[in-house]
């Protein structure tokens, strides 16, 4: 956003600038388009289609891959994060919730990008998740899935978007879990082989904890800035405290789910690999101090949760009962 009297003035208006920010703002970048991508969080969308798939691959018939549907799949899920991604910049930016963050600046809170021109990479990706879900549909027929596929765009415009968004009232963790947990594990799954498994059931719900977990130490970092701003995350809600124990109950259950699998999956063990960076994610979780730190916890349990997930989809498609 170029800079101009009107945008230096007021500071919580739609495309202002943020509170306490004076003087001309620099236009956004290639780069900073890209950093509003913010390519951190796109691991949770990779996840449930690595277990998905390998829950497919478990129960088809053997030389069965139907590589084509995976990869819409992950076209859908990535689509879909990276729009949530850009929505939520811009929705947070001209509410003024941006103006007193302390982790990365967004384009809009900063005012380095016209809120119209976020909204509009939102829906452009919005829409490419829409083509590739309905490619998704004609390939399995299957097409009651057009409805999961609108009620998934609308949870993520929803999440901070419209009058009452349900972000802003302690219900993130949930809908992440439903949408990038069970929906989008077992929807994998089921477009490629009509069917979910158990396993395939449990592994979405270690995948939903893991994106549950990456929300809520996001949550933790800016659980000031939201408390001033009035978003009342769950983080906010239920207090620091709280947020940190119930963080490590959300990345720490998926390994009790890996060694529940890992009785008749044995290559899955190898997924408690990835407890070299959950732990440490765990830890600095429980004992930071500084938001610099819970970025960093932020980044270790991504990492953890891709890893994880590469792990038990391996293990679900070549491990022999």
């Amino acid at each position: 956003m170029s800079s101009s009297t009107r945008g230096r003035s007021k500071s919580k208006r739609k495309g202002g600038h943020p509170a306490g920010k004076r003087g001309a703002v620099a236009p956004a970048t290639f780069r900073d388009w890209v950093g509003g991508a913010r390519l951190r969080t796109l691991p949770l969308a990779i996840a449930p289609v690595l277990v998905g798939t390998g829950a497919a691959v478990d129960v088809s018939d053997p030389g069965v891959f139907h590589w084509v549907r995976a990869l819409l799949c992950l076209a859908v899920a990535l689509c879909l994060q990276i729009g949530v991604n850009y929505a939520n910049d811009y929705s947070d930016g001209i509410r003024g919730t941006d103006a007193h963050r302390v982790g990365p600046s967004r384009l809009t809170g900063s005012g380095r990008a016209r809120p119209r021109a976020v909204l509009s990479v939102a829906l452009v990706f919005f829409g490419l998740a829409a083509i590739a879900g309905v490619l998704l549909v004609i390939a399995s027929q299957q097409w009651w899935l057009l409805l999961v596929g609108a009620a998934a765009i609308a949870a993520a415009w929803f999440y901070t978007g419209g009058r009452h968004p349900y972000g802003y009232y302690g219900l993130g963790e949930v809908f992440v879990f439903v949408f990038f947990g069970l929906v989008a594990t077992a929807g994998t799954a089921f477009v490629q082989v009509s069917s979910v498994s158990q396993v395939a059931w449990l592994g979405a719900v270690a995948v939903g904890l893991f994106a549950c977990a990456v929300l809520m130490v996001n949550n933790l970092r800016d659980i000031d800035a939201d408390r001033q701003a009035g978003k009342r995350t769950l983080a906010v809600l239920i207090g620091p405290a709280w947020s940190r124990a119930l963080y490590t109950v959300f990345v720490l259950v998926p390994y009790g789910i890996l060694a529940l699998i890992s009785v008749l999956y044995t290559l899955g063990w190898l997924g408690l690999f990835t407890l070299i960076a959950a732990l440490p994610a765990v830890v600095i979780t429980i004992w930071s101090r500084t938001p610099r730190e819970l970025v960093t916890a932020l980044q270790l349990t991504s990492i953890s949760a891709l890893g994880y997930a590469a792990f038990l989809g391996a293990a679900l498609a070549w491990s022999p009962l």
